[in-house]
């Protein structure tokens, strides 16, 4: 019985085993039918995914372009450096960027000139940052801190920080002083952005460092070792508050403007102007980055490169400032701020402030503001940037533009007389002349200063034409607006159109009254800044034409090698933003009232500029002022000392404004004069010393011409 239930199950065997090869077969049969399917159907189509590639396109910067004063005297150049730098493909990891660094070190040292620089920037390395490097060189061990159980309930951003927690003091104190320095190395790698030159060192790379990186540079992917810049500014303190500076690589676009910039195509770690010309000029000095086509694998690889837009160094900008000019100007007011307080009477002066243009085209010829840095008055800086941004009450050297308001609205005509002698309002303090005039005319009024002049114009502006001593007046607050609008014509009290980042439009009293018209009149109530005075005084010197002042002379391509320049680009003109609307004879008639300040006896200026060669115009002015500590206490009641100023007269080359604040209310100093003659002493003596040079150039070159004639006639007759 046992062998027959045997035979069945040896029977049953056979079967079993061809129903599995059976199915075996099958699946066989179906994958051979699939990879045909995947290599005949499909193939092609998988073999071109397999192959696909990307293509990127990196935009890699280029030298900017240099600033030059009028006489093409370089006065913001590029100074050439070597550079290494680090250009990351498209997906690099944490780790890839540590086998850079740690290879990179072998190769640079990143401090190796400095080595406070070094205590200082090893010292910024922060506990996280030694964490992340422990992390990376013990990644295995590190990632045994969190069990899977705890880092399930995480996603990766926090498994990451768990784990970073639980590294001790103990595991990353072990790291040395060479680790710190590929932490700082690494550091550097990892702001770079995909397919960007980030510069890893550059202004103390050695020759030595340079040679040892290129040669290596198959060893360190991404690394290259190249030249960049670093900028450099001649004049080191001169006009340098005007001409601005420019980012650092590792500041890059500033945070408050970075999407105006990314949407015109900067880098994030771009270099630009980030103050005065440096800025205003951005677009010209920027120039047009290399555009490098890569194409890349799948995986990251960089497979080639093709340049798709060549790059192009910015563009020169040529400004309208004479720097040796401009060097004298800021002598002249750095040694009058000396003399006005050796006998230690100026406890409160700070700033002298001065802007010298061509009153006919606009072209600002020097800028200077130089000012005490302490209270001790011991060291002057530069603080040209003040002429622009500090404004000012500037006293009489606006009542031209007082005259010229009375005579258009018809208050006043050529001619016209007033008593000058003190007037009061009631209820309000006596206001008055420096000294009782008697009777003057408008000629008259500018050339002895009658505040008194000033105040008839502003009362009868304002609807009262019965004035009588201490009693009430009557008053149109529109004529607040009116005097204003007049003003406004000549450029104070709104901006000036300079080509500069900012500048202020000077303080607008909210109160208006008779009273503080009378105050406007003279000067006393609105602030202007030297800027706007120096617009003003050059639209009377040119008869009345409010020209826009201008540091931009022209713009130049950049230079092919072949020339020390390249060809003119873009050139500045004359912008004349508007005609006062006034009669001629109005004009006129103060530019002779100014004429007679400097020249005339009695004028305000007479004494310091009489016996000079060259004749000036123009309205001294001074202002009662106030000083206030930081909590706005009173201080002390100060003055501000003016003058604006142009020469010569009938043929004005130059305008000037001068703003010296808050010299003591006793004071005697005349440094607004002093300031003034000693710009036109420079400005007239160097235009005749160039005269005398090109004189002498134009002898020599003729002198050469004969004796060649000659050297060529000896040769003929040799030859004959």
């Amino acid at each position: 019985m046992k062998k027959v239930q045997n035979k069945k199950k040896k029977a049953q065997l056979p079967f079993r085993l061809n129903i599995l090869f059976f199915i075996v077969f099958l699946l066989f049969a179906v994958l051979i039918i699939q990879l045909g399917i995947v290599q005949i159907l499909n193939g092609e189509a998988f073999q071109t995914e397999i192959e696909k590639t990307t293509k990127d396109i990196t935009k890699i910067p280029v030298p900017r372009g240099e600033i030059y004063d009028r006489n093409y005297n370089v006065i913001a150049k590029n100074k050439p450096m070597y550079a290494i730098t680090y250009t990351p493909p498209k997906g690099v990891q944490a780790k890839d960027r540590l086998e850079v660094a740690q290879k990179l070190a072998e190769y640079i040292d990143m401090f190796k000139k400095d080595p406070e620089e070094k205590k200082k920037q090893l010292k910024k390395i922060t506990e996280r940052d030694k964490k992340e490097y422990w992390y990376l060189l013990n990644e295995k061990e590190a990632l045994k801190k969190l069990p899977l159980e705890e880092a399930k309930e995480m996603d990766n951003s926090e498994q990451y920080n768990e784990i970073l927690e639980r590294i001790t003091k103990e595991e990353y104190d072990q790291i040395t002083e060479q680790d710190k320095e590929i932490i700082l190395i690494k550091k550097e790698l990892d702001r770079a952005y995909s397919l960007t030159p980030q510069i890893v060192k550059s202004e103390e790379v050695t020759p030595e460092e340079y040679a040892r990186v290129a040669e290596h540079l198959a060893e360190l992917p991404g690394i290259n070792a190249t030249t960049d810049w670093v900028r450099e500014y001649p004049y080191d303190v001169t006009f340098r508050n005007i001409i601005g500076k420019i980012t650092t690589e590792k500041a890059g676009l500033p945070a408050e403007n970075i999407d105006y910039y990314l949407a015109k195509g900067y880098s994030r770690n771009d270099r630009v102007g980030d103050t005065g010309l440096e800025k205003e000029y951005e677009d010209f000095l920027r120039g047009r980055k290399e555009q490098v086509q890569y194409t890349m694998s799948n995986s990251g690889v960089i497979l080639d490169s093709d340049v798709v837009v060549p790059g192009e160094s910015g563009k020169d900008v040529i400004l309208t400032v004479d720097m040796e000019f401009q060097d004298k100007v800021d002598e002249v007011l750095r040694q009058e701020l000396k003399n006005a307080v050796k006998n230690g009477a100026e406890r409160h002066l700070r700033d002298a402030l001065a802007v010298v243009m061509n009153p006919n085209t606009g072209e600002v010829l020097a800028v200077s503001g130089q000012s005490f840095t302490d209270a001790k008055q011991n060291e002057i800086m530069d603080t040209s940037y003040k002429v622009l941004h500090e404004a000012h009450r500037p006293g009489s050297a606006v009542k031209g533009a007082t005259i010229l308001s009375g005579y258009e609205s018809g208050i006043i005509t050529p001619g016209h007389t007033e008593f000058d002698t003190p007037m009061k309002i009631a209820g309000t303090p006596t206001k008055g002349s420096w000294k009782d005039l008697g009777y003057v005319n408008d000629l008259d009024a500018l050339r002895m200063s009658s505040n008194v002049y000033m105040f008839y114009i502003a009362l009868k502006m304002g609807g009262e034409y019965n004035y009588q001593f201490e009693k009430k007046v009557r008053f149109n607050p529109a004529a607040f607006t009116q005097m204003r609008n007049y003003f406004k014509q000549f450029g104070l009290g709104v901006e000036t159109g300079i080509d500069f980042p900012y500048e202020s439009t000077g303080y607008v009293g909210p109160k208006p009254g008779a009273g503080l018209l009378m105050d406007y009149a003279i000067g006393q109530y609105d602030t202007f800044t030297a800027m706007q005075l120096a617009q003003y005084v050059s639209t009377i010197a040119n008869g009345g034409y409010r020209v826009q002042p201008h540091f931009l002379k022209e713009v130049r391509n950049p230079s092919t090698g072949l020339e020390d320049f390249g060809t003119v680009y873009k050139t500045a003109n004359t912008q004349i933003l508007n005609r006062i609307v006034m009669d001629d004879k109005y004009i006129k008639r103060v530019q002779e009232g100014f004429r007679q300040v400097f020249q005339e006896p009695g004028g305000t200026a007479y004494n310091y500029f009489r016996g000079t060669n060259f004749k000036v115009a123009g309205k001294t002015g001074t202002a009662q002022n106030e000083v206030f500590n930081d909590k706005g206490e009173l201080v002390a009641k100060t003055v501000n000392l003016t003058m604006v100023a142009y020469a010569p007269y009938d043929n004005p080359e130059i305008a000037i404004a001068v703003i010296v604040p808050n010299l003591d209310e006793s004071s005697s100093s005349p440094i607004n004069h002093n300031i003034t003659r000693g710009i036109l002493d420079a400005y007239f003596s160097l235009k005749e010393d160039r005269a005398k040079d090109d004189m002498k150039q134009d002898e020599d070159k003729q002198a050469n011409q004969v004796d060649q004639e000659e050297q060529d006639s000896q040769n003929d007759q040799e030859n004959e």
